[in-house]
């Protein structure tokens, strides 16, 4: 007797063979080069992509809760926010999968806009706190708000994993702000902000030098999990009070109450799976 044998092949796209992360980074690189082109042919203005709390409030551009997520302020703020994500996000990814990795990134993003909205919009009633909350005619993109989620997740489940705060950019970008503010009028900005450019980018690159001296440039600090997001955001709020520094530290927060909140409820449904991925990181 003749068989026939049916062999069905799987439909697979390059897609399948990327991980999560890395689809959410050619997202990001894809969007800012589109909107960006779109925002220099005046196509479609600001409004149309970042998320500003008065807009919101009014009931308009609503969807710039997920586009703002997408988008960032220069190369350099896009630069330094993927390969945060791409360290982190991949972590995390291994760890809880890819749908539920998935899922948790956009809505800590969510979380971190709404926050960075009505923070604004309630609170920052008065200059100083505009300063502590932000301003509501403000305007904020850019992923690290959902890459505070992931941070703040993992601050729960592995506390006590060993994390490299990569300080060189964020002292940098400080130590513009002050010269601005000091120095508003002054032509020798532009050749220092130039300067302070070059370095961001060295900086970011030398951290994945097989020389430990130049990974020194980055100026990396090692800290545990648990420690990061204080680190991460306390100082750069006390700072903000006298300088206007370009980090929207309401939506770091929003995303970050995020990822602790899940943390805690992924401890508390998988105690013995957790406790052992703790211990194996600790």
């Amino acid at each position: 007797m003749e068989r026939h044998y049916q062999i069905s092949a799987r439909k697979t796209s390059i897609f399948s063979y990327l991980s999560v992360t890395s689809i959410i980074i050619l997202i990001n690189i894809l969007a800012f080069a589109v909107f960006s082109i779109l925002i220099s042919t005046k196509l479609i203005s600001i409004d149309f992509i970042a998320i500003k709390p008065a807009n919101i409030l009014a009931g308009n551009y609503i969807w710039t809760f997920i586009a703002s997520m997408f988008m960032h302020a220069d190369i350099a703020h896009l630069f330094f926010n993927m390969i945060s994500l791409f360290f982190i996000g991949t972590f995390v990814e291994k760890i809880i999968g890819r749908k539920r990795y998935l899922s948790f990134y956009l809505f800590s993003g969510l979380i971190a806009g709404i926050f960075f909205v009505f923070l604004a919009y309630f609170l920052g009633t008065s200059t100083l706190a505009m300063k502590i909350f932000g301003d509501p005619n403000q305007f904020g993109v850019g992923a690290s708000g959902a890459i505070f989620g992931l941070v703040g997740l993992l601050a729960i489940l592995i506390p006590n994993k060993k994390v490299y705060l990569i300080a060189g950019p964020l002292i940098a970008i400080i130590i513009q702000a002050i010269l601005d503010k000091l120095y508003p009028s002054n032509p020798a900005l532009g050749v220092v902000s130039l300067l302070i450019t070059l370095y961001i980018f060295v900086s970011l690159f030398s951290m994945f030098s097989f020389n430990e001296k130049t990974r020194r440039i980055s100026l990396p600090l090692g800290l545990p999990f648990w420690l990061l997001p204080f680190v991460a955001i306390i100082p750069l709020v006390i700072i903000g009070i006298f300088v206007n520094l370009p980090i929207g530290n309401t939506a770091h927060f929003g995303g970050l109450l995020a990822g602790l909140i899940y943390g805690v409820y992924l401890r508390n449904k998988y105690k013995r799976k957790i406790r052992d991925l703790s211990r194996y990181f600790s």
